[in-house]
């Protein structure tokens, strides 16, 4: 099986509750709800095919679930090898640092590379990495693919998680 036809292409969604979104279209409230369609602009991927993609060769991958907020200390998660955790930058009305932090380090990550092909993923049935793969098509990344099932989906599969801390100058 070919990457191409394990990826899905879907429409933005619609239908959804309207008060969940703000005016940009991001969604701000209820983030751990079924995510059916991708984001206009960005290509749903299935774990299998994320799976046969080398982190950081074939694809930047990115981690965008949120800190445990039960946490203390320095925060750590289980990830898939090779990501970058970039906490809490899938949120909708983000902070403008942590915007900063997110599509400044993507860019550092790839070298300036816009056209490297990045994968965002939080866990299954979270709209944070629905927000964050938005907010990196619409900054000029392409392509950007959604891992909808998230680590939760890698998990699924066999594959190992290991533990990953937050990238560096991460906004308070």
């Amino acid at each position: 099986m070919g990457i191409a036809w394990m990826m899905l292409a879907i429409a933005a969604p619609t239908g959804a509750n309207a008060s969940a979104f703000d005016s940009a279209g991001y969604r701000i409230a209820h983030y751990r709800a079924p995510t059916r369609r991708a984001p206009e602009g960005v290509t749903r991927i299935a774990p299998e095919a994320a799976a046969m993609l080398r982190p950081g060769v074939d694809a930047l991958f990115i981690d965008v679930t949120p800190v445990d907020p039960g946490a203390v200390g320095k925060p750590e998660r289980m990830t898939i090898p090779g990501a970058h955790w970039f906490p809490d930058s899938g949120r909708g009305g983000i902070d403008p640092a942590v915007e900063r932090w997110l599509i400044g380090g993507v860019t550092r990550l790839t070298a300036g590379r816009a056209a490297m092909p990045v994968i965002v993923f939080c866990l299954a049935d979270c709209w944070m990495s629905w927000n964050a793969a938005r907010r990196l098509h619409r900054a000029g990344y392409q392509p950007v693919w959604w891992l909808a099932e998230g680590s939760d989906g890698w998990r699924d599969l066999g594959l190992r998680l290991e533990p990953n801390r937050p990238e560096r100058n991460r906004p308070q």
